[in-house]
């Protein structure tokens, strides 16, 4: 499964696959209908605190990263990615929706990684179970 990333405004198209808006903020002037999400998950974005504190400076991206991650362990969090993950699961893809005007400093770039990570680990316990399954049979 492929996991991209697209702003906000940028038009959404069925390559897309399963639409994930990641920021806490709904991005100023668009209309819901017109980002057609699947999914919106508020509780994934980084804490309002972080948020305000990083301010989309380039100078503090390292230690929003470490930060991010950091909030990112929270069990919950990590819960609200796999159900992600997992509702995606017959879509080819799933595409992080982000507002930021600055596409190499945002926190869907580090949620890439992690949805990566995640949804290799479940492919690979699925393909287990089948293994097994087949074995048996």
């Amino acid at each position: 499964m492929e996991i991209l990333l697209k702003r906000a405004y940028e038009k959404p198209e069925t390559e897309d696959g399963f639409r994930v808006l990641v920021d806490r903020l709904w991005p100023r002037g668009k209309k819901k209908a017109d980002l057609r999400l699947d999914a919106w998950t508020k509780d994934i974005a980084p804490s309002t605190e972080l948020r305000k504190w990083f301010g989309h400076d380039p100078k503090r991206w390292l230690e929003f990263c470490k930060r991010y991650r950091n909030e990112l362990k929270n069990p919950e969090v990590r819960a609200t990615i796999t159900q992600t993950i997992h509702a995606a699961a017959k879509r080819n893809a799933i595409t992080l929706i982000y507002g930021a005007k600055d596409t190499e400093h945002n926190e869907a770039i580090i949620l890439q990684r992690i949805f990566k990570r995640i949804a290799s680990s479940k492919l690979s316990e699925n393909r287990s179970k089948e293994l097994k399954t087949s074995v048996r049979s």
